[in-house]
């Protein structure tokens, strides 16, 4: 989630954007938008890559490593945080 203020920036630049009022003056983003703005959506890193029909969901295409898939997502994170300003929390647990 992220503040109002920054919600107001962002809609600036993107006015599409996805959201989702929350309580507490917080705005709730759609993760897959903005993945998928980034233009991760159907690409592949390695054996690992995101699912052409949804952008939240990696995929292993054959024989990828935990750590591939690890990789991909901290790619992920890196690039819509550059883009947006946003850091994503997985929301899976790595073990």
């Amino acid at each position: 989630m992220i503040s109002v203020d920054n919600f107001e920036r962002l809609t600036a630049l993107y006015p599409t954007i996805p959201h989702y009022p929350m309580p507490d003056q917080q705005t709730k983003l759609a993760a897959g938008w903005l993945i998928e703005q980034c233009g991760w959506k159907g690409k592949e890193y390695g054996q690992a890559g995101v699912w052409k029909n949804q952008a939240l969901v990696l995929i292993n295409r054959q024989n990828a490593s935990g750590q591939e898939i690890y990789d991909l997502s901290v790619r992920i994170i890196k690039d819509v945080q550059d883009k947006f300003g946003i850091i994503l929390e997985r929301e899976v647990n790595l073990l």
